[in-house]
């Protein structure tokens, strides 16, 4: 049994590792991997989304490893920030916490971990943001974003007065159904960043927030459009 302690011991160090660390570092964190996440989809010269769409863009909202699962029809769940353009001063606001539920992916077998990216493409959109729950293709219509330089000349003007979507998942990289998909802002997250009382208003139209130091990459990508 002299085994047994040194073995008891190293379960309780792996238990102790695997404590989740603070929601304010939880949350903190989930900006820094989308600051990640919209390098990596934005950095993608052939396949890549036009960088028109991004200049032209309202908001953006990246969900970082949105996990997806099911033959054909399945559910997903994903936790993520929405980031608004301030066309006057040409800024952007302190991200915003939401979580992405319900919907399907379209074709997809096996469960997989997916890189989301939208691009909403005008002020209406941006306004429903704030509502409670905000449905994809009911609230506002939403389309498999196009791909690529020579998309560019390819967008129906149509097209942009929605929202584009965007995915990556095991290294290939395309436009997205996303229709049903509902987005909801999380109160929790948001006050663990920004203090109590925090609305999506607040951050993302009156721009009241100031951002964290875990926003200073995603703002920095984000500068050039």
């Amino acid at each position: 049994m002299k085994w047994f302690v040194p073995v008891l011991v190293s379960i309780f160090l792996t238990l102790c590792c695997a404590l989740p660390c603070s929601a304010q570092d939880k949350w903190g964190n989930l900006v820094v991997e989308s600051g990640k996440v919209f390098d990596e989809m934005t950095r993608m010269p052939e396949e890549g989304i036009p960088e028109s769409l991004l200049k032209d863009c309202y908001a953006v909202a990246i969900f970082p490893s949105t996990i997806g699962g099911g033959f054909i029809v399945g559910g997903k769940f994903g936790q993520g920030v929405i980031i608004a353009k301030d066309t006057t001063k040409h800024t952007w606001s302190a991200p915003a916490i939401f979580d992405l539920a319900g919907g399907s992916f379209g074709w997809q077998i096996g469960g997989q971990a997916t890189d989301i990216l939208l691009l909403v493409m005008n002020e209406r959109g941006l306004d429903g943001l704030i509502q409670s729950s905000f449905k994809l293709g009911g609230d506002a219509s939403v389309a498999a974003g196009p791909v690529g330089r020579d998309a560019e000349a390819a967008i129906d003007l149509q097209l942009k007065g929605g929202i584009l979507s965007y995915s990556r998942s095991r290294g290939l990289f395309a436009g997205i159904k996303l229709e049903g998909a509902i987005l909801s802002f999380n109160k929790e997250a948001n006050a663990s960043l920004y203090g109590t009382g925090v609305s999506a208003q607040d951050i993302l139209i009156t721009k009241k927030i100031q951002p964290s130091k875990d926003a200073e990459r995603l703002l920095s990508s984000l500068s050039k459009y």
